[in-house]
């Protein structure tokens, strides 16, 4: 029988290909894997406490992704933790291939944008600049003028964004899908994307190597994005007029459109019915390697509910 193993006062559970890892409310992280405690990888240890800066040691946030942990500190540091091999942690990887120690990466930062099974990361500091690093074979990066290099090693700033506030950024393995909000726009709330097209996760044809707007006659001028979720190779949409919205791989009917054929541009797919009587800014979307989750959850995700 497998150990059960609880904690008190959990603020966020975040769970990559490698690692999993847990923020309490206290602002610790303990976490476990492979990369994390190669002696004991189901054990979970104190990260947080690895720190050196014993003030910077209050996290804010967690996002546990690829083989990589990154942490927020209530500073507005970044660390990070893990494997670097593609430069993921934004040290050059030859002369820092790993560290099971957290590693400072960059101050004065806001958010920490990844993927479940991505390789990348995207940091924002609080002037809205955007800098990224990792894996780039693909162009993911959203680095036009850097798309030859298979992985970028150290944080370069991203360059070309669209106008706007930046309000979250989710990757598969191989692309990147970037949601603005624009209070001078209509619809308010864009998606863009960059990367590869293979499996058409990026909402339209083509290659793209930097941040470029998926466009739909679905995004009406009157509706706007709620929530949306990017798993490895789909995405997921819902909008503000109750639309799930869906393009990429579909091999597993994980778009939910009843069938297996993938979805190269934004298609609607009709909801479920919905077991509660409630406004659809209170249901979720939530993609994962084959699989999309549905749920209702007030009050959660207020910086992607309707203001």
């Amino acid at each position: 029988m497998n150990e059960i193993i609880f904690f008190e006062n959990i603020q966020k559970v975040s769970v990559g290909y490698q690692n999993e890892a847990i923020l309490t409310k206290e602002g610790n992280v303990f976490a476990k894997g492979y990369n994390i405690n190669s002696k004991n990888p189901k054990e979970f240890i104190n990260i947080s406490s690895l720190i050196e800066d014993t003030n910077d040691r209050i996290i804010q946030d967690v996002v546990s992704r690829g083989s990589v942990i990154y942490l927020l500190t209530s500073n507005q540091n970044a660390y990070g933790i893990g494997a670097n091999y593609d430069g993921q942690l934004g040290f050059d990887s030859e002369t820092l291939p790993k560290t099971k120690k957290p590693i400072l990466m960059m101050k004065n930062v806001s958010k920490i944008f990844s993927g479940s099974s991505s390789n990348h990361v995207f940091l924002l500091n609080s002037n809205q600049e955007l800098f990224g690093c990792g894996w780039n074979e693909y162009g993911q990066l959203g680095l036009r003028k850097l798309i030859n290099q298979i992985s970028i090693k150290k944080l370069t700033q991203i360059q070309n964004i669209p106008k706007g506030k930046i309000i979250d950024i989710q990757s598969g393995s191989m692309y990147s899908v970037m949601l603005i909000e624009n209070q001078n726009e209509n619809p308010k709330r864009k998606l863009y994307s960059c990367g590869y097209y293979q499996y058409n996760g990026l909402g339209k044809d083509g290659d793209t190597y930097e941040f470029t707007e998926i466009k739909s006659s679905l995004f009406e001028n009157d509706d706007n994005i709620l929530d949306f979720s990017v798993g490895n190779e789909h995405t997921l949409i819902l909008t503000e007029k109750g639309k799930m919205i869906g393009f990429g791989n579909n091999n597993s009917g994980q778009l939910g459109t009843g069938d297996i054929k993938r979805q190269s541009i934004p298609t609607q797919i009709e909801l479920p019915k919905l077991r509660f009587n409630e406004n659809i800014s209170n249901y979720h979307v939530s993609c994962g390697y084959r699989k999309s989750f549905l749920y209702y959850s007030p009050f959660l995700f207020p910086i992607l509910k309707k203001i």
